[in-house]
């Protein structure tokens, strides 16, 4: 049996109020009564439960998300899983805010850092571009006692507490075990589109696609990457470029957004049999692998990364670890035939 506030009272012989007083540290308790209730919670190995304690106590979490803005359809599916959770904020006890920036705009994310009032915000969740200023503001927040946690693309050698997304580099490591695979041992040229080299996870999936080629796959060389900040448009300008320069080009990894500009540009090359890899289960992703435009389709549960950044976020204000396991985000692997 777990020991309980009324065993804690018995031991230390005093009443349930004091032991109350107490456990919350409020004052009116004298310090060697004090010393008495901390050395029973000792004895008894009592562990406190802070989630009920914070339910009686009617606890709301003030809780910010910081995403990009524009028509980047995974950072929609992402805004619209958060919209899902504030309707759920009832039942959690937390209060919800999304601020929006400009893509990729790093000074934008350091003005809305820089001006929460860590009175009023327990936790922040931020889509992080990876700059220094960025870092640095992530800083001033932790150390001023606000929670930061990063989504989908992490803030490496910053002060954030937790990174709600995939692993990355595992994520690259496995477009490039697919696509090899997908080749059979012929030689050709990989043209790599990425949205900005500033993202630590695209960074990341380029690294390890890099390193699985050239370890595993040494027939096939890399193209790029080619920077298209994840626009449509860029995305089928430089694609349609690169496959016009280069007939060597047999095989493409798309590690960003901008998955209709990569459409596109496929049907003006529609007698070129191009293996195609991308990124997250779109609309437009998922009829391309319906048609057999893309071969294969590397995706990342945004749901789970929302919940996992509000339990993440609520836990350490709490002064509790997340536990590692519920919080591990897997990478998934779509094909034409396992479409969800």
């Amino acid at each position: 049996m777990r020991p309980t506030v009324h065993d804690i009272a018995a031991e230390a012989g005093v009443s349930l109020a004091t032991v109350d007083r107490v456990l919350n540290a409020r004052p009116g308790v004298r310090q060697k009564t004090v010393a008495k209730v901390e050395a029973a919670v000792e004895r008894l190995g009592y562990v406190r439960d802070v989630t009920a304690a914070n339910l009686a106590k009617k606890r709301i979490y003030p809780l910010v998300f910081i995403l990009p803005e524009g028509p980047n359809s995974f950072m929609r599916g992402l805004e619209a899983e958060i919209r899902a959770a504030m309707q759920r904020s009832p039942a959690e006890r937390t209060s919800i805010r999304i601020e929006t920036v400009p893509p990729f705009d790093a000074k934008a994310i350091v003005n809305i850092l820089d001006s929460l009032d860590p009175a009023e915000v327990t936790g922040v969740a931020l889509v992080a571009t990876d700059t220094p200023d960025v870092t640095a503001a992530v800083g001033r927040l932790v150390e001023n006692g606000v929670h930061v946690a990063t989504l989908v693309s992490d803030l490496p050698g910053s002060q954030r507490i937790h990174y709600c997304g995939i692993d990355n580099l595992a994520a690259g490591r496995t477009a490039g075990g697919l696509i090899g695979r997908f080749r059979g041992g012929r030689a050709g040229k990989v043209l790599v589109v990425a949205g900005s080299m500033k993202l630590s996870d695209h960074m990341d999936r380029a690294s390890g696609f890099a390193e699985v080629l050239a370890a595993e796959f040494p027939e096939l060389e890399i193209v790029g990457p080619v920077e298209t900040n994840d626009d449509a448009d860029a995305v089928r300008q430089a694609v349609t470029a690169a496959l016009e320069a280069d007939a060597g080009i047999t095989a493409i990894y798309s590690l960003g957004a901008g998955t209709r500009g990569l459409i596109e540009a496929l049907a003006g090359q529609a007698s070129r049999k191009l293996t195609v890899v991308a990124h997250e289960v779109t609309e437009h992703s998922r009829q391309a692998l319906a048609d057999g435009l893309f071969d294969a389709v590397i995706n990342q549960d945004c749901g789970h990364e929302v919940r996992s950044a509000i339990r993440v976020l609520k836990a350490r204000s709490d002064g509790l670890m997340p536990i590692s396991a519920q919080e591990r985000i897997r990478i998934d692997i779509f094909l034409r035939d396992n479409l969800p």
